[in-house]
């Protein structure tokens, strides 16, 4: 059973569709209790990072959450703001993050390479994957276009822990994997054929 985290941030219902489409049984969890079945985990998220933490952590979830991943390795995957939040901090806000992949959340504004770009990063761009990637090893050509929406990125402090990267002005860390634990910069749920094959990926997989 793939849980959906709903703490309020994050277009859950856009996931429930898409796994459904795909045949791939799901479902949002709203308490720790319904947390429990997970096999996987979908971590969405969009807005304010400090906004979206404070939700978590108010969500009565994030405790089970730090459990199920980090003691018994449930794979989970976070999305957008929801891959921001497995980092130690961002320069969007003052709380920590989750610090489950190491790493800066910066803002692009603040990078000479891509402060004079329009803000967010909005729209489709070409990720570039690294071969032995769970979520990218079926399905996918040289070329996998995903839909973007974002002033701030990923900045992984090990750099092996980056799976796909992209260009806006500058490279970065697009897409991020530690063993079990995944992030994507991206719209999976809003990227087409490209989107349900990772996350399709992610659920048979990773």
């Amino acid at each position: 059973m793939i849980r959906i985290v709903d703490y309020g941030v994050g277009n859950v219902q856009a996931f429930m569709n898409l796994f459904k489409h795909s045949g791939i049984q799901a479902a949002r969890a709203t308490t720790s209790d319904e947390l429990e079945d997970a096999t996987r985990l979908v971590l969405p998220g969009v807005g304010h990072f400090d906004h979206a933490m404070q939700r978590l952590n108010d969500s009565g979830m994030r405790s089970v959450l730090d459990q199920m991943v980090l003691e018994r390795h449930v794979p989970i995957v976070g999305v957008c703001v929801g891959m921001q939040m497995l980092a130690d901090s961002s320069e969007e806000g003052k709380m920590p993050g989750l610090g489950w992949i190491p790493g800066r959340v910066k803002s692009f504004a603040n990078n000479p390479a891509a402060a004079n770009l329009p803000m967010p990063h909005m729209g489709w761009n070409t990720l570039k994957p690294e071969p032995d990637s769970g979520l990218f090893s079926y399905g996918f050509d040289s070329d996998p276009q995903f839909y973007f929406l974002h002033s701030f990125y990923f900045d992984a402090e090990d750099k092996r822990d980056v799976t796909a990267t992209a260009n806006y002005g500058v490279d970065f860390d697009a897409v991020v994997s530690r063993g079990h634990i995944h992030g994507v910069q991206c719209h999976p749920e809003k990227s087409h054929y490209w989107g349900v094959q990772l996350l399709k990926n992610f659920a048979e997989f990773s």
